[in-house]
């Protein structure tokens, strides 16, 4: 099996363009194994769909637990993966929306076009719009909730899109979320260290020039933090203590609640960048838990959906 990790960029990005993401090595993150080891999730139920992307369909699978009680909410949830890979069966994707659905928080998770060779910024974005607008338009079939109650979230650069498609709909796209729930989002061309010089050359520089392509790199919807700070709704970051790329999500924080946005940073001790993407991981079940407990506990009032001055739930700066 070819290490993609061990190839020079260019050349994982045409492995991947031509032989597709490889299989995970892992014998234990299949959903019979996922729920054998947690027994809560045997009343998910999953229900495969499309969404009509920018090029064409694009994945997204639903999930709800007839069995709980529900929350009265719902999640829109999408993947990381360096805007290059991911899909809907890793655990970032898979095992994160069976836990939420578990808890009585239906979701909706989407995949989106890869950004190998011609494929760039607003692209991703575009699919991530498509699969948001599919979901409010079938909230009640979906999710059983009015389109008004549904949060969208994403981790990685998952966040990333569900922040910059945050802000196209601020800015007329279409009805905004719920709340946003970016999970170590990468929000800025260099999010090791906001504002400061983009090295073309190290591994953040080619991601980020990969995905916004010739002119996006400074475009604020491709990198919201580069953006304003104002109208998001209530939004819960999720930052890690040993991820490089922690400062970024602290930025954004700072970004919107100077605008007078109402932010909660959930900081998870000890763990790394991709840490929801292995479910055996100590740090990974108490991410999901504080992501869980955040949306169940969402006041779903006009003001607090457009971020206004609304309590924080004792959880500001941290939660969790």
């Amino acid at each position: 099996m070819t290490d993609l990790r061990a190839l020079p960029f260019r050349e994982m990005l045409t492995h991947l363009r031509e032989h597709g993401e490889p299989a995970d090595p892992r014998d234990d993150i299949d959903t019979d194994s996922l729920k054998r080891r947690f027994p809560r999730l045997a009343g998910v139920e999953t229900r495969d769909l499309a969404v009509d992307g920018a090029r064409g369909p694009q994945p997204a699978r639903l999930y709800r637990d007839p069995s709980v009680a529900p929350s009265g909410r719902a999640f829109v949830w999408v993947h990381g993966g360096a805007f290059v890979g991911g899909y809907l069966d890793m655990p970032e994707s898979h095992w994160v929306a069976l836990e939420l659905a578990s808890r009585g928080i239906p979701v909706l998770a989407l995949d989106y076009t890869k950004c190998l060779g011609d494929v760039h910024f607003p692209v991703p974005s575009d699919d991530v719009l498509a699969g948001w607008r599919l979901a409010l338009e079938n909230a009640e079939e979906f999710f059983g909730v009015r389109p008004d109650a549904v949060v969208l979230g994403g981790a990685s650069a998952g966040g990333n899109l569900v922040a910059g498609v945050s802000a196209r709909l601020r800015d007329g796209a279409g009805p905004a979320p719920a709340g946003l729930v970016p999970v170590y989002p990468a929000l800025h061309p260099n999010s090791a260290a906001p504002g400061e010089p983009l090295d073309p050359d190290a591994p953040m520089g080619r991601i980020s020039l990969n995905f916004a392509g010739p002119t996006g790199i400074h475009d604020p919807y491709a990198f919201p933090g580069l953006g304003r700070g104002d109208g998001f709704p209530r939004t819960l970051v999720v930052v890690c203590e040993l991820d490089e790329l922690r400062p970024s999500g602290e930025a954004f924080a700072e970004l919107v609640r100077a605008a007078g946005g109402t932010v909660d940073v959930h900081l998870e001790p000890g763990a790394g960048h991709g840490h929801i993407n292995e479910p055996a991981d100590p740090t990974a079940l108490p991410t999901v838990e504080a992501i869980a407990a955040w949306i169940r506990r969402l006041p779903l009032d006009g003001d607090a959906r457009r971020g206004a001055h609304a309590p924080t739930n004792g959880c500001e700066p941290a939660c969790g």
